[in-house]
């Protein structure tokens, strides 16, 4: 954060304010009377972290599809740290806006976002992550659509026992490897997600094996995977699951360096991201198997139009609700992303 000592004033600025309860009547569940000029107008900010990222950049696509279709004007703003996400809301209301949707750039500046948006006469819907309290322990108090990654590695448990099954491999010489960042509580909750469905579809536990990465992207991956193969050298078929599509495809590349090939491996990653798109496109099939495609369209449509129903009718949105996601193989990727609007 570029202005520790300005930040610091306006958290404690947007504290008071929740405290006291500034802002004019319940932004939670009573329809805005909207205050710009044109009678009726609704205006909804749509705040991101890395708004360079192609998720965050199809959410927007995503939103202002809804706002198209529903004729409210949308603010799209980037703010990169937890300063100008506060300059933000402050923004939105000198627009005279509404509400907006925004995915933190810090979690644990849910509580001033939450001040400033009360006291703003703004309603607040958070995106992707969830705020946090000043415990530490999630605000169930603050509208939420999120990613249910346990959902998520639960479909790819279940897929990766699917595969093994097809294949018609023994299962006594085949295993799991597990790609773990457990530094991430969603990486985690992935992961273990996988782990649970598979073995409670009969996968012997002791044929689990756990290889965990100092750095989250492909080569972080790639190290982590060489280490588990030295220690288990005498497995003729991997399952291979990870947090994303990096990890899975660094341990890909390390299984692939020792030898093995798409008859050997079944790796499902997650995001459906372009390097899984990229692997897909191969001529010669890898053991890069599938991924789980992740909905930014639900996150940016979805979300926008709970907001602006919120605004426009008075229906509030659910407190919490959570998305999956749809898996994607080499075979069916461009149908369902044709059908993803992507």
């Amino acid at each position: 954060m570029k202005n520790p000592t300005k930040l610091s004033a306006l958290v404690a600025v947007s504290a008071f304010a929740l405290l006291t309860g500034c802002g004019p009547g319940d932004s939670k569940t009573s329809p805005a009377t909207p205050a710009t000029g044109a009678p009726g107008k609704v205006k909804i900010g749509f705040i991101v972290k890395q708004p360079e990222e192609p998720w965050f950049q199809l959410e927007w696509k995503f939103a202002q599809q809804a706002a198209d279709a529903n004729h409210f004007e949308l603010v799209k703003i980037g703010a990169v740290d937890g300063e100008k996400a506060l300059a933000a809301i402050d923004n939105l209301a000198a627009q005279q806006a509404q509400g907006f949707v925004i995915c933190t750039p810090d979690t644990k500046l849910g509580p001033a976002i939450a001040a400033k948006a009360k006291a703003s006469n703004l309603k607040l819907l958070t995106v992707d992550d969830q705020f946090l309290g000043a415990d530490g322990k999630p605000m169930a108090d603050v509208h939420h659509l999120g990613i249910s990654a346990r959902n998520i590695g639960h479909m790819v448990g279940k897929a990766l026992d699917a595969e093994m099954k097809k294949r018609g491999w023994n299962a006594a010489d085949t295993a799991l490897c597990v790609m773990t960042f457990d530094e991430l509580d969603t990486a985690r909750e992935r992961t273990e997600g996988a782990t649970e469905a598979i073995v409670a579809a009969g996968f012997a536990k002791g044929k689990i094996f756990k290889a965990a990465q100092k750095t989250s992207d492909v080569p972080g991956a790639f190290d982590a995977a060489n280490i588990l193969l030295t220690q288990n050298s005498g497995v003729k078929h991997w399952l291979l699951c990870g947090m994303n599509d990096s990890a899975v495809m660094g341990a890909v590349r390390a299984m692939e360096g020792r030898g093995l090939t798409a008859e050997n491996i079944a790796g499902i990653g997650i995001n459906g991201s372009d390097d899984c798109l990229s692997e897909f496109k191969k001529a010669k099939p890898t053991g890069f198997f599938a991924s789980v495609l992740l909905s930014a369209k639900r996150h940016g449509q979805e979300t926008s139009e709970m907001m602006f129903k919120w605004i426009s009718t008075g229906v509030e949105p659910a407190k919490a609700t959570y998305t999956d996601g749809v898996l994607i193989t080499r075979e069916t990727y461009q149908a369902i992303l044709k059908e993803q609007g992507l």
